[in-house]
């Protein structure tokens, strides 16, 4: 269940619980039955909540900008919002609720909507894999969840805020990349249960040290009640809570992968589960998966057998274009899973396995190194590129093809090389491949060149 499906006759929030919520009388108004913060997605029976495309210094954005959001009111009236959230005073034609910042009543309103449900919320943070384990535990879990990578200072708040009242489960995502914003958000949702998928090199380029880093991630843990529902990654060497891992000590043991089936010994039992996608580290999120599951009294049965087609579109899901396979990973990279999307590469067997490997941001000083190391995993691959700044060296000295960005030269020299039989992984950082729609075009290549 996701905040895009509205059911029209029962509402999200009645209108005088929501003016209360955000400090006001008990008034009279209309029902709302989803909010939206971009004007272009708004139906019929939407809150409208204008943010300012700058949200001051309480936040740390990929990216500020001057568009402010009271600019698209009347676009969102038209296209059916029956009420607005704004902080200056505007001309309608519905009922508006002003507060002194839109900011703060959106989390007001992720607040209210956590205090008012009664079920149970799980937040998952990490470097890499969020998204897949929350795609994971909202189906195993028949869970309510945002769609997409809702995990910053804007989207943590408006999935809770979309989360209807009677829900059972309710997965987030917490994401961040300055020190200090992890505990906030954790501290909206309230989570019965916290999960640690790993801690990599992630945006490191904004934290003092990995220690910093460390720290961060584990400071969803602050904000849990009942230390024992933490789930981390044996790496992570917490003295409370359950672990997963490789190791005899882990809670929930991976004993063997082959394929998408896997062996674990989940509080001392043997259980067989398919891993969607597969690969060691999505068998090693499913291992948390399996906990959280059990933790929050689940069905462990479905946890164990989750479809296939559950691996988020840009994080490793596969499209196949007559005998050619394309290996979607665009979505983002970082080093902890730029290596495991080449090492899941290399472990295919019996076709041609080629890489095209966008450079990953926010490294800071260890950006040069690390695209070095990349490249080195890389060497049981038939053919790999690079696209971006940071592996130009590293690729000059391997001898390898480089490009500066995912354009057309890029995908002209890719197609030229691709053949039936080939494996194609994509892998890179969000504004190499995915802002771009560079799989979007290489897939579309792919079927002019080889359907014909």
């Amino acid at each position: 269940m996701v905040h895009e499906q509205k059911n029209m006759t029962t509402p999200l929030w009645v209108w005088s619980d929501l003016a209360q919520a955000l400090g006001h009388p008990a008034i009279p108004g209309p029902d709302i039955h989803r909010f939206q913060t971009d004007s272009r997605t708004v139906q019929e029976g939407d809150l409208f909540i204008a943010l300012p495309g700058d949200p001051g210094p309480r936040f740390n954005p990929s990216y500020r900008s001057d568009v402010d959001g009271h600019n698209f009111i009347a676009d969102a009236v038209r296209r059916g919002a029956v009420g607005v959230l704004a902080h200056n005073r505007v001309e309608t034609g519905v009922p508006v609720l002003y507060v002194e910042n839109t900011y703060d009543g959106l989390w007001a309103l992720g607040r209210a909507s956590s205090e008012r449900m009664s079920g149970s919320r799980l937040a998952i943070t990490g470097s890499s894999g969020k998204t897949t384990a929350k795609s994971f535990l909202t189906s195993a879990l028949d869970a309510y969840s945002a769609p997409g990578s809702f995990n910053n200072h804007i989207g943590v708040p408006i999935s809770l805020a979309n989360m209807p009242a009677d829900t059972v489960y309710g997965v987030f995502e917490v994401g961040t990349n300055h020190a200090g914003e992890i505990a906030p958000l954790t501290g909206l949702i309230q989570p019965d249960i916290a999960i640690v998928l790993n801690v990599g090199n992630a945006h490191l380029e904004n934290f003092d040290d990995q220690e910093a880093l460390y720290n961060e991630k584990i400071s969803i843990f602050k904000e849990l009640e009942d230390k024992s529902n933490a789930v981390w990654h044996e790496s992570l060497n917490q003295s409370f809570g359950r672990s997963f891992g490789l190791s005899n000590d882990a809670d929930a043991k991976l004993v063997s992968l082959t394929g998408d089936r896997a062996r674990y010994r989940l509080f001392g039992d043997e259980v067989s589960a398919r891993v969607p996608g597969g690969g060691e580290h999505r068998a090693m999120t499913l291992a948390a998966v399996l906990l959280a599951t059990v933790l929050s009294e689940g069905n462990l049965a479905k946890a164990l057998e989750l479809s296939a087609d559950l691996v988020p579109k840009g994080r490793g899901n596969e499209v196949l274009i007559g005998d050619i396979t394309i290996i979607d990973d665009s979505y983002n990279a970082n080093p902890a899973s730029m290596s495991a999307a080449i090492q899941t590469l290399c472990e295919r067997s019996g076709r041609r396995r080629i890489a095209v490997l966008g450079e990953m941001l926010e490294l800071g000083k260890l950006g040069i190194d690390t695209h070095r190391a990349v490249l080195a995993e890389s060497h049981p691959l038939e053919r790999v590129m690079c696209i971006g700044s940071a592996f130009q060296e590293p690729a000059e000295v391997e001898g390898l093809p480089w490009f500066q960005s995912a354009d057309e030269e890029a995908l002209d020299w890719l197609i030229s090389i691709v053949r039936p039989g080939d494996d194609v992984l994509v892998k890179g950082s969000n504004k190499v491949f995915w802002q771009s729609g560079f799989v979007q075009a290489v897939e579309d290549q792919i079927r002019k060149t080889f359907l014909k």
